[in-house]
């Protein structure tokens, strides 16, 4: 028994609009399942879950983003410095705008989607020659160990590197982005905006996998999603999450 990470929930006022920039930015496509969802997915082809990619989908909500930064954001791979410059200038084109988080002089450029999301167009690494265009899933946490124990217990993704300060886990297909948690002094403060949706594999019982979850020591939430196809959990640090149902 084990669960995937298959895609990143993104709370929006305007899931179109978000969900449209995301796709524009990725070189992927939008589509709508239902009024207030837009998923945000490779083209023609691809079918998920799928581990060369997580996904994303944006979802309205009646409340804006506040200021507090997300625990949760994306970064994106690139090919060269000419490659990453191209791409922040590109994103800016549409929509996005440069934010200052406190990152000083980094050589990543930090911008924020069009609700004021935060993200990074990263500088070329080798690690992430081969991840697609979102090259990492990066999760601020105050105990990296105690997240890769959990999140590599949670799920069939492997970890690669733990430290006091630094967590990473990818597939065991080594295909697709990383899951990365970074050690940050500052604990949760306000509900998550953009969260991971796990999901069984075909065959096994969402019930099974919640009790398992549970076990290593997450909890249910009722956030009046009322009776639906997912459980809402959080990790021991409160990272919510959504366990899908399996397909």
């Amino acid at each position: 028994m084990a669960l995937r990470p298959v895609s990143v929930n993104i709370k929006a006022l305007d899931d179109a609009l978000v969900g449209g920039f995301w796709a524009a930015a990725l070189g992927w496509g939008a589509s709508s399942e239902r009024p207030g969802v837009t998923n945000v997915e490779p083209g023609v082809g691809f079918v998920r879950p799928d581990a060369a990619a997580v996904v994303i989908d944006v979802v309205s909500v009646p409340e804006p983003k506040t200021a507090a930064k997300n625990r949760v954001h994306l970064d994106l791979a690139t090919t060269s410095e000419t490659h990453q410059a191209e791409l922040a200038e590109r994103l800016r084109a549409l929509g996005a705008t440069p934010v200052d988080i406190g990152q000083g002089g980094v050589p990543w450029t930090v911008l924020a989607d069009p609700e004021g999301n935060e993200f990074c167009v990263l500088e070329p690494r080798d690690r992430y020659r081969d991840t697609g265009p979102v090259a990492a899933i990066v999760v601020d946490c105050l105990d990296p160990r105690d997240m890769a124990r959990f999140w590599g217990g949670a799920t069939d993704w492997i970890v690669h590197e733990v430290d006091d300060d630094y967590a990473v886990l990818r597939s065991s297909k080594k295909i697709g982005p990383y899951l990365e948690f970074l050690r940050r002094s500052e604990g949760r403060t306000v509900p998550d905006r953009v969260h991971v949706d796990l999901m069984p594999y075909a065959g096994d019982d969402r019930a099974a996998e919640v009790d398992r979850l549970r076990a290593l020591g997450a909890t249910c939430l009722d956030l009046g999603q009322g009776d639906t196809a997912w459980t809402c959990l959080s990790d021991p640090e409160g990272h919510e999450f959504c366990v899908l149902a399996p397909r």
